[in-house]
């Protein structure tokens, strides 16, 4: 029977995203057609303008589905999806009015180009908040009350990456239910495999990861797992037939010519624009630093950059003067009454387009890590010194799916997929996507100064409690 649901699964999304981006554009079209008469045109009939407007809408829309995320219920919490549709919009609309204007450019309207009626948004996208707020929560109710979380099955190889895995399984626990944690190398694999629907692999050797995958695959089980440097290399080859044998192969020639020009004029028109316009910001902050503690208003650092090039990175003093350069923890005493709010909103990290305008970052790219950092992780994961084959950025893949306390290992995964997958699109759909950050709470949630970890019988208890089966033995510490 549960099968039987889970077909349509696919439709009642499909139902609900329709009516909530129908929805989101008639408000926007009724608003603007109130004012425009030449969108009220009836639909056997319609202006050239309206025509224009409603396939402008349509393809703005369709484009910033595709930066900030679907309508993906089930698949993510509501509040992003909030958040997500609304960035969307917000541009959707601006946008689709900025064509409204120019089609209304002309000798009947008006004589130079005007935005039209820029105040009229405002009600608009309360309005387009207000449905999609309701359609996120109540599409995300709907849809966990027809279907169950999957059946899910933790295999990894020590209590330590248990731990790590569990942390961010658990905030999801209306899409996966933890039926059961084993270790990989337990004989009696397969069958308790047989009995989930959804299969989490995290730090499994790539051998016997291979081996548990290509099991998955022949039984129609869900596969989830923690990739590795092999597996960016191989999700981002291209096929190749020599003579008639299908190779994958992985060319590693860096940034062409046109890449690096295309990306450094970009880099130097948004840092000038961004300077331009954020100086009133810059003023009113280095006055605030100063009169919170008379100390320094920029603070210097030692960064590693392309090539491992040492550069000094400029922010705003966030912190006491001579506090140390160790990571920030839970509650930490250095961070100023000034600082914390710059630190929030990110404005601490404003002076960083000078770094982009001398050329030692760029806007987009790996965040440049201390010095001290660099040579702990490298030692740790000798892989880490690829994040180097480009200019450091102000901000990138790692900050925007990332928090400032995501571990070194998932970071680097982050930036190394950022620099395999490059391309100019890239980098406009990951500034754009940055202001997504501004409304995460934790993406600047610093290191706990003590990691709380979920002990084996912690979590048997919890399994417990919840009438599943608990099984793992840890191997490695």
């Amino acid at each position: 029977m549960k099968k039987k649901i889970r077909k349509i699964e696919a439709s009642l999304v499909f139902i609900l995203k329709a009516l909530l981006y129908t929805a989101l554009f008639l408000v926007f079209y009724n608003a603007y057609a109130r004012y425009n008469f030449q969108l009220r045109h009836p639909l056997s009939s319609p202006s050239r303008t309206s025509v224009i407007v409603i396939f402008a809408y349509i393809i703005f829309a369709y484009m910033f589905a595709n930066i900030y995320g679907r309508y993906d219920i089930g698949k993510r919490k509501s509040k992003p999806i909030v958040y997500s549709l609304f960035l969307a919009s917000v541009f959707t609309d601006i946008l689709t009015v900025f064509m409204l204007s120019i089609m209304n450019t002309n000798a009947q309207n008006n004589q130079i180009f005007e935005f039209e009626r820029p105040l009229l948004l405002i009600p608009i996208l309360i309005i387009q908040l207000i449905v999609i707020y309701v359609f996120a929560y109540f599409g995300n109710y709907l849809y966990f009350k027809v279907f169950d979380p999957e059946k899910c099955i933790v295999i990894t190889s020590s209590q330590r990456s248990l731990n790590e895995i569990l942390r961010g399984v658990r905030k999801y626990k209306l899409q996966y239910s933890i039926r059961r944690v084993a270790d990989y190398r337990d004989s009696r694999l397969k069958e308790f495999i047989a009995y989930h629907d959804t299969i989490i692999l995290f730090d499994v050797p790539v051998k016997e990861r291979t081996e548990i995958v290509e099991y998955c695959y022949q039984n129609m089980k869900n596969v989830l797992f923690n990739p590795g440097m092999n597996d960016i290399i191989e999700t981002n080859s291209k096929q190749f037939i020599i003579d008639d044998i299908s190779m994958l192969g992985s060319v590693s020639k860096g940034f062409t010519l046109e890449q690096r020009v295309v990306k450094r004029t970009m880099d130097i028109v948004i840092s000038l624009i961004v300077l331009i316009l954020t100086s009133p910001i810059l003023l009113i902050a280095a006055i605030a630093i100063k009169i919170d503690d008379g100390g320094k208003v920029i603070f210097k650092q030692n960064r590693a950059t392309k090539n491992g090039k040492i550069f000094q990175i400029y922010k705003l003093r966030t912190m006491k003067e001579d506090s140390g350069t160790y990571a920030l923890t839970e509650n930490d005493s250095r961070i100023t009454r000034v600082g914390a709010v710059l630190r929030k909103f990110r404005i601490d990290e404003l002076p960083q387009f000078y770094n982009v305008l001398r050329g030692d970052m760029s806007v987009v790219g790996p965040r440049p890590e201390m010095l001290a950092n660099i040579f702990n992780y490298t030692n740790e994961m000798p892989e880490f010194e690829y994040r180097l084959r480009v200019k450091a950025g102000i901000t990138g893949h790692a900050q925007i799916a990332g928090r400032y306390n995501t571990t070194p290992r998932d970071k680097l995964i982050l930036d190394l997929t950022y620099i395999e997958e490059y391309s100019f699109w890239l980098d406009i759909k990951l500034l754009f996507q940055t202001l997504i950050v501004l409304f995460k709470k934790d993406s600047t949630a610093a290191f706990k100064a003590d990691k709380e970890y979920v002990t084996a019988e912690e979590y048997e208890k919890l399994m417990n409690e919840e009438d599943v089966d608990f099984y793992f033995i840890s191997k490695d510490e």
